[in-house]
């Protein structure tokens, strides 16, 4: 393989004694290597088999979790690992990503053995994302090399570009205090993202029209994430303290000097007590919500156990209770008797989640094949599952297609021009630069190939910086394109649309339900939303599969069976309306832990109006 010359590292086949080792080296010397070589980049760029990955990972998780979950936990109880299960689950995931790319290297594999690491290279860095605020931490390849032994005395824990970083996006106004007349509320509610918040207010609406009253916390560490006040009487909206998200520091009893403890990836032994090391860096740098170091988990525990004290309300409300912030606010709900609910924000698939874990009492799904999923995830002894859709998309009834529609051709043809005969829309997820450009490059020679003047609206995700699409929009070829504002998003044009293109974005299903085709793109492999399987879109790997379902629409779309839609999502428009009713009924009855049956309130009913399962 010939050697790259734009920097970075190598990895060249050297000997110890006449047994086989391998060495980190900066690429200028790949040029000269007479012995196995290959470019880190190249490892990295490898396929792994899914199924092995995520058997690894679980192997890994699984010794992690006998080996440390007891080193440190909040005050309240909330074990690090338990909380923070999800950053580590991604950044064990990197870490066997790794090592089975380098297993598939024939070189390595037929003669395996100790990796030499480069000195002073930080072995915790960070990957390339389109998301604002979300950090993509990774193990470096000095850093696998650490994990399985080699000596480090000259490399730092953080990469130079970790220790440069400094943290933007925090919350940049002073909360309101918490008025000590706040009083009794019968129901908190969090949310740190607008999809948390769009899920959430319709059932906070529906309750205050009860009589029932709610505070909601906003969390969000991103202004583009924020609440709108709105202008509903009987819900209070409160933000975290501003420097709640930006506290450094880890949790004692994670530097752990190195044991005979190992777990075994691939014929690799992975060193416990270092790969703690290694996490600990996550917890001592990280921040914003999604991601909250330790200091700001203990913090946010002591915060949120005051506000329950208070207000003493009878449910907690959330629309994630598996990320950090999900499991704490779940946790601490749980030990002051609070019922908790948490309504699903977003599509669920079996490889859909960092960690297939939800704390809730009271689970809402969308649609019937959400069902065994829930069930599957649960961890409360107590939990039920109940099918009620998704208050978010309760207003798609009343979308304005031609209003939609002319927002679209405006974008499009701007200054008065023609605009395109027909218009996709494609609902973006944050993915890293390279992923996005493969999507990007398979909808547009599509739309260049298929039957029609197409043209092309992307809609990034609300966590996405719109700069990941400047080199598209400037493209001097192909079909016209696009990029809608951030504060319309997918949900305010994808009505107007002929098409709409997604992996898995929730919009595919909003566009289901509309009637408007989807094709759900990605690699061969590629997670999508599984909205093929139900005869709810197309799938679509290569740019002439794109053209063939586009230029198919000529025909009109095919009439979709009720069923078909409801196993996605159960829509009746009146999701936030029974959700509210579940969350009084229970509020009144209280749930017991004796009870073998349903509570009438939230008991089995018709199809078409939800269903419950324990």
């Amino acid at each position: 393989m010939s050697p790259r010359t734009t920097g970075g590292l190598g990895l060249v086949r050297s000997s110890d004694a006449g047994k086989p080792t391998w060495t980190l080296v900066g690429t200028g010397a790949l040029a000269h290597a007479r012995t196995d070589h290959i470019h880190t980049t190249d490892l990295e760029a490898t396929t792994v088999d899914k199924q092995v990955l995520r058997v690894g990972v679980e192997d890994v998780m699984a010794a992690l979790d006998h080996y440390s979950a007891e080193l440190a936990s909040t005050p309240g109880g909330a074990g690090w690992l338990h909380v923070q299960h999800v950053p580590v689950r991604r950044f064990v995931a990197e870490i066997v990503r790794k090592l089975l790319a380098l297993n598939s290297w024939a070189p390595f594999a037929s003669a395996p053995g100790p990796l030499t690491l480069a000195p002073y290279e930080g072995l915790v860095g960070l990957r390339s994302s389109s998301s604002r605020e979300y950090l993509a931490y990774t193990v470096t390849w000095s850093g696998v090399a650490f994990l399985l032994g080699a000596a480090a005395a000259h490399n730092p824990t953080r990469s130079a570009q970790l220790r440069n970083r400094v943290r933007t996006g925090t919350a940049s106004t002073e909360p309101s205090p918490l008025p000590s007349d706040l009083g009794r509320q019968d129901v908190l509610a969090l949310s740190w993202t607008s999809r948390h918040a769009a899920t959430l207010m319709p059932v906070l609406a529906e309750l205050a029209r009860g009589g029932q009253r709610s505070l909601l916390l906003d969390l969000a560490t991103d202004a583009a994430e924020r609440c709108s006040a709105g202008s509903v009487a009987g819900i209070e909206l409160r933000s975290a303290p501003s420097d709640l998200f930006v506290l450094p520091g880890t949790a004692a009893g994670l530097r752990r000097p190195d044991d005979e403890h190992v777990v075994q990836v691939g014929g690799h032994g992975v060193q416990l007590a270092r790969l703690v090391r290694l996490l600990s860096v996550l917890l001592e740098t990280s921040g914003g919500c999604t991601q909250p170091s330790w200091r700001t988990v203990v913090r946010a525990e002591s915060w949120l156990d005051d506000i329950l004290s208070t207000t003493r309300p009878h449910t907690l409300l959330l629309s994630n209770d598996t990320s950090p912030l999900g499991v704490l606010a779940a946790h601490a709900a749980e030990r002051q008797g609070t019922n908790s609910v948490n309504v699903q924000h977003g599509a669920w698939t079996a490889e859909s989640v960092a960690w297939p874990a939800l704390h809730s009492r009271d689970i809402i799904v969308m649609g019937e094949r959400d069902l065994a999923l829930g069930r599957e995830w649960a961890r409360h002894p107590q939990a039920e599952v109940h099918v009620l859709g998704q208050p978010r998309f309760d207003i798609l009834a009343g979308l304005s297609r031609q209003a939609q529609r002319r927002y679209l051709e405006k974008l499009l043809a701007p200054g008065g021009r023609s605009a395109p005969s027909r218009i996709a829309v494609w609902a973006c997820q944050p993915f890293n630069p390279d992923h996005l450009k493969f999507h990007a490059n398979l909808l547009l020679d599509g739309l260049a190939e298929a039957d029609g003047d197409w043209g092309l609206v992307i809609a990034p995700h609300p966590a996405q910086g719109a700069d990941a699409f400047t080199a598209l929009v400037k493209r001097d070829d192909g079909p016209p394109i696009a990029v809608a504002d951030p504060q319309v998003g997918a949900r305010g044009c994808l009505a107007g649309a002929d098409a709409i293109a997604s992996a898995y974005s929730t919009c595919g299903i909003e566009a289901a339900l509309l009637g408007i085709p989807v094709l759900e793109i990605g690699l061969p492999g590629e997670r999508t939303l599984g909205l093929t399987g139900h005869g709810l879109a197309t799938r679509c790997e290569a740019a002439g599969e794109v053209a063939e379902a586009l230029s198919g629409l000529r025909a009109g779309p095919a009439p979709i069976p009720r069923a078909a839609l409801d196993a996605v999502c159960r829509w009746r428009g009146d999701s936030a309306t029974r959700i509210a009713r579940l969350i009084t009924d229970r509020a009144t009855s209280g749930p017991r832990a004796d009870d073998s049956t349903h509570h009438p309130g939230a008991a089995a009913s018709p199809k078409d109006e939800g269903a419950s399962v324990r």
